[in-house]
């Protein structure tokens, strides 16, 4: 049981999937190639801005639902190719594999290739991904599978993100990210039922990715309605010249990998930590996770209302001292009683800050870089990758308390790129401090 629960905490950011992903996550990560292209918002139309919005919210849920429902279906899928579920657990990484080269990669293949195109090709991708699942019983196959729909996830996020940053600018976009970023969260709620739901009633496993193909369903019925934004390099838009970056994309790009790598280490090893040092049960436990990431979700609804009254570098700064000091107190508690309420504010407080690394860097530039963005997104995907890679000998030695408060130290350094980064950030001399 609690192998699973390491399973699903470490899957559940994986995109970020932020930052796949947001990242993770992302999780999370393009941005606007041209601000020039702004003229191409303002003559756009009120039904295409809402349809191409939404294909942003979907494709956000796509990843969500992918990464987050396979905690539910890894016991079934092992016993479906008679493997352990620790060596079957490893064949996911082909799906993260998947979505961090698609979203590397994307930075340079919208400008080529038409987003419209990328979509309608992604949707004959998820079809034959899931007929393979369907339809085949080899691990290679599977393996292939995944990777594909990883793609197919990472390339749709990529372009979402895309939308959104063209269709908003200032705090309005990052208002507007992390709305978008809690569709990941969404996602992450009702796919579990649903797969519980279909499991429950003896269905096969595969089913569950079929359901989640209806979320491309509505992606590709909405990309034939719609009119997409015409991308031109950075290069042409700005005769012929590159913008340089400057160090607060450094900041900000070590901020992005400390700071997935500080999260997905933390609730990975949170029920480890409360089952061993605390002395709670593995439900209790499990309990933690969820009111975490519940109240991260909460978060980014709130935060994207909240985000367009302030100033982005400022209010990333509290947040990510804010979260610091939650995550010491969490650590050295010895009040068990008191961890569900500090992990919740904990979820609470931290929601916005990886959008918000992500917003200031599309803003450290006049003309909006989607290299710029994807090169920080991609910092805090090898974040994700690394979580274990860094924590596992962590607490071979010192135990969970140890891979905590080195998620702890980790969040420090954030904060401390945030302090940097007031220094050298230019987002204000830009204009892009307005509503």
């Amino acid at each position: 049981m609690r192998d699973e629960n390491h399973t699903i905490n470490e899957i559940f950011r994986a995109r970020y999937t932020r930052c796949l992903l947001r990242s993770q996550l992302h999780l999370q990560f393009m941005t606007l190639f041209a601000n020039p292209g702004a003229s191409q918002v303002q003559n756009m139309t009120n039904r295409n801005r809402i349809g191409l919005t939404w294909i942003s919210f979907f494709s956000y849920a796509l990843t969500g639902a992918l990464v987050i429902v396979t905690g539910m279906v890894l016991d079934n899928i092992a016993q479906y190719f008679q493997l352990p579920i620790s060596e079957m657990s490893n064949t996911f990484t082909f799906l993260n594999a998947g979505i961090l080269v698609a979203v590397f990669l994307n930075a340079w293949l919208m400008v080529i290739v038409p987003l419209k195109r990328q979509l309608i090709f992604g949707f004959v991708l998820m079809i034959l991904a899931v007929a393979g699942l369907m339809t085949s019983h080899n691990l290679t196959v599977f393996s292939l599978c995944m990777f594909v729909l990883g793609v197919v996830s990472g390339i749709t996020m990529s372009i979402g993100t895309f939308l959104i940053t063209h269709l908003y600018d200032g705090r309005q976009r990052g208002s507007r990210l992390l709305f978008t970023d809690s569709f990941f969260s969404m996602a992450g709620t009702i796919f579990p039922i649903i797969a519980g739901v279909l499991l429950a009633r003896m269905l096969p496993w595969y089913w569950v990715y079929a359901c989640i193909g209806v979320i491309y369903i509505a992606i590709f019925v909405l990309t034939l309605m719609v009119e997409f934004p015409e991308l031109k390099s950075e290069a042409a838009v700005q005769g012929g010249e590159k913008e340089k970056w400057g160090i607060g994309v450094l900041f900000l790009s070590i901020a992005a990998l400390c700071y997935i790598l500080g999260q997905l280490g933390f609730i990975s090893w949170v029920p480890e930590y409360a089952t061993k040092s605390m002395g709670m049960d593995i439900a209790a436990a499990g309990q933690l996770v969820g009111n975490f990431w519940t109240a991260y979700m909460v978060g980014m609804w709130v935060f994207s209302f909240l985000l367009r009254f302030f100033d982005l570098q400022r209010i990333l700064m509290v947040l990510a001292a804010l979260a610091t000091g939650l995550m010491y107190w969490f650590v050295t508690t010895s009040d068990a009683s008191m961890l569900h309420w500090i992990i919740m504010i904990l979820g609470f407080s931290s929601s916005a800050i990886y959008t918000t690394i992500i917003t200031l860097g599309s803003l450290q530039t006049k003309v909006s870089s989607p290299k710029l963005v994807n090169f920080i997104l991609t910092c805090g995907t090898v974040g994700t990758m690394l979580t274990f890679v860094v924590t596992g000998p962590i607490v071979a030695k010192g135990g969970a308390h140890a891979a905590l408060s080195t998620a702890n130290g980790l969040y420090a350094v954030v904060f401390l790129m945030c302090v940097l980064l007031g220094f050298v950030t230019k987002h204000r001399q830009h204009g892009h401090i307005t509503h």
